[in-house]
Parts: structure tokens; sequence; C-alpha cells
């Protein structure tokens, strides 16, 4: 691998603390490790195995999580239809504000309605190119109707319109554009709360703490989780049919078990896993705004927040002791997803283990590309694996290929 893949991030890190005029020994201080362990991330030689890692290094250098994990997607995934896409999303969030009607003569609303569901199931299965196409009229047509329509018609377009400024916002996030998907999601709140009802609401809350929690800001996330679990709760109803809140209610518990992971504070973790579990087990699968909140999904966060509290192996084994049922979860961008945290967590413990996280790395690669590629974590944990392996295996030169990761001159091992 080359030195661009191989210690990009080390590099960087390395780089923006010079840059700061911050020693070794302040900035392992601030991000909570030690001097020979920071010295060894900026080399190259130790591998960002957490994310909670990454978000610590780049609050003790001052710098956001972009700036140090660099482009966040491959420049060949960005065709110009993309390209196109992500300034038209950027142009309707900026050319009109919420009290605006935008200058469109909008299609009819369920037409607009039908057209934003199935960008949703593009986004579901990992496909951001096609969820992407034509969404920025939708979003301006749905706010025309917003301003045009009856009391009734109006709910439902605002219901469409949240919908759509989150699948935007996660078009924006897979491309690199974190700015814009925080903004996005910004603005998809900001609907619901003209929307005002608890399903559309407590989902665009949650939405939101959750960006900002991929953006580094932890304990603003960490806060508005909780605030969202103590608003939402008296809402939620287990005995009738409609379930939304609960699901959104367990999300928040889920993101709040992985902010804590983050922090390092597993007894907060693992109580957050236990009342998602407890919601979960109530309400059954469910998949309200193609969440997949439910037991399944329940298990998979907590391999990923058993990574976060390096407690990946034993996570894993608790996972596979009753296999997850990975067709409940429906869904390529969730099961991509919990492959990759397998792998991650089996790579915790190294070794043997080495040959399972590699093949876990290449099943959720090839469930869902444009999720695994561009993902500087997937990357990263490819080159960890990589120089680990004691000798070259067919797929390893596979994941180097897709992954578009140059072979160094030396020695594979």
């Amino acid at each position: 691998m080359d030195a661009g893949e191989a210690v990009a991030i080390g590099a960087r890190a390395r780089m923006i603390r010079r840059r700061r005029g911050r020693s070794l020994t302040v900035v392992a201080g601030l991000a909570g490790i030690t001097k020979q362990y920071l010295s060894q991330l900026e080399l190259g030689q130790r591998g960002f195995n957490r994310r909670g890692l990454v978000e610590d290094l780049a609050n003790a250098l001052g710098c956001s999580v972009v700036d140090l994990l660099g482009q966040t997607y491959a420049q060949s995934d960005l065709t110009e239809s993309v390209v196109a896409s992500l300034a038209d999303i950027r142009i309707a969030l900026n050319d009109y504000c919420l009290d605006e009607k935008p200058v469109a003569s909008p299609r009819p609303l369920e037409a607009l309605v039908s057209e934003t569901d199935d960008a949703s199931a593009h986004r579901d299965q990992a496909h951001y190119n096609s969820a992407g196409q034509n969404l920025s009229a939708v979003l301006l047509e749905l706010q025309s109707h917003v301003h045009a329509r009856k009391a009734t018609d109006r709910q439902m377009a605002l219901g469409a319109l949240v919908d759509a400024w989150i699948i935007a916002a996660a078009v924006a996030k897979n491309f690199g554009y974190i700015d814009l998907s925080l903004a996005a999601t910004q603005r998809g709140y900001d609907f619901a709360e003209l929307h005002g009802g608890p399903g559309v609401l407590s989902f665009a809350h949650w939405y939101l703490a959750h960006g900002k929690m991929r953006a580094g800001a932890r304990k603003q996330a960490a806060a508005m989780l909780i605030q969202g679990i103590d608003e939402f709760s008296p809402s939620v109803q287990l005995a009738t049919s409609d379930t939304a809140v609960a699901q959104m209610v367990g999300l928040m518990h889920l993101t709040s078990a992985q902010t804590a992971g983050r922090s390092q504070l597993s007894d907060d973790a693992h109580s957050h896993l236990d009342e998602a579990d407890q919601i979960a087990r109530q309400v059954g699968e469910r998949n309200a705004l193609r969440r997949h909140f439910g037991p399944t999904n329940v298990a998979a966060w907590r391999v990923a927040v058993g990574v976060e509290l390096n407690e990946g192996a034993q996570a894993y084994a608790d996972a596979t002791s009753l296999p997850i049922n990975m067709q409940a979860l429906g869904s390529s961008e969730r099961t991509s997803a919990l492959h990759l945290d397998f792998s991650r967590a089996l790579a915790q413990e190294g070794g043997q283990r080495d040959w399972d996280a590699i093949r876990h790395l290449d099943a959720a690669d090839r469930i869902a590309p444009q999720l695994i590629r561009p993902d500087p974590m997937a990357r990263e944990l490819f080159t960890t694996l990589d120089r680990r392996a004691p000798r070259r295996v067919w797929e390893l030169d596979s994941l180097r290929n897709r992954f578009g990761i140059r072979r160094s001159g030396s020695a594979d091992c």
C-alpha cells in the first residue's frame, strides 16, 4: 500500500499536531492515550480501529474528524451526475428558506411521495447514486406543496419532505460532503418541527443527533439524545400497530450506547443497549422509515458498540452464539455495516481471527460497495489486515483492487 493510504491518517495527525505546535505528550494526554501509542499511530504502525479514537485525537488536535480522515470518498465514484446532484441539493438548501414557496410547478403530491419512497429504498440498499438522482427537484416540489395545499395534504407533504432531506443528508455524507450532510439534516429537522407529529419529529431528532455524533460533536449528540429520550418516551405506544415513536426512542438508546462507547463509558453504553433491547422485544421486527429497528438490529449495534469499547472479540462471540438473522434486516446498508463491524471486532483480537476478519470485510464490500469503499475506517482496516497478513491471499488482493489501493514496493507481510 502506498504512503497516501498506508499511513494517511497518521501522517495527517502528525502534520496537524506540528502545525498546532503541540508535543506528542500534550496531544496524547488530551486524547487519553500514551505518548508511545500516539507515535505509533502517526507512523502508521498502529491502526485506528475505533471511531472514538479518531474523534478523541481530532479533539486533541483541535481539528475536525474530516480534517483528520481526509477524503472520505474515492474520486472515481464522483461521477458527473453525482456532482450535479450534490450541487443541486446545496442550491435547494440555500435558495429557499422554510417559509418560502419555491418557484416551481410541482407534480402531483402522490407522485412525489412515491418518488421519495423510491429514493429511500435506494438509500436502504446503499445505492447512493440512484438515491440522489432528481432529489433536489423532489425537495423543491414538496416544499411548494407545503405552501400551497390544504392542511391534510400539507402534513403529507411535510412528512415526505423530512424524509427527502434525510435521504439527501445520507447521500452527501456518503460522498464526503459532511457540511452539506449536516445542513440537510438540520433542514429536515426544521420541517419536522413544522409537521409536529411525534413519529416524524422523533425520527428527525434522532437523525440530527446521530449526524452530530458522526461529525465528532459527541457531547452535543449525547445531550440531544437524552433530551429526545425524555421528550418522546411518554408518546411511546406499544399496544397499537403504530410503534414509530417507540422505534425512534429505541434508536436513540442505540446511538446513545455508541456515543458512550466512543467515550469509553462502558456501563452507560450497556445500559442503553439493554433499554433498546427491552423496547425491541416488545415491538418486534419493525421498519418505520426504513430504519429496521428490532431485536436483530439491536444485536447488530451491540457488535458496533463492543468494538468502540475494545470488547470486539467478546462482542463477536456473543453475537454469533445465537446467529443474527441477517435476512430480517432486509437492508444492504445495514447488512454490510454489520459485516464491517464483525471484521473490526475480529481484527481487535488479531492472530488467526484475521482470516475471518478478511472474510467479513470482503462480504461487506460485495454487499454494499458504495458504502464500504469510500469509508476511511474500512480502508484503514484493510491496511491493518494487509500489513499483518503473513502471506499474500487472494481475498486481500481482490479487496486491494476493488478499493483502488496500490501495492507498495515493500514485501507483503
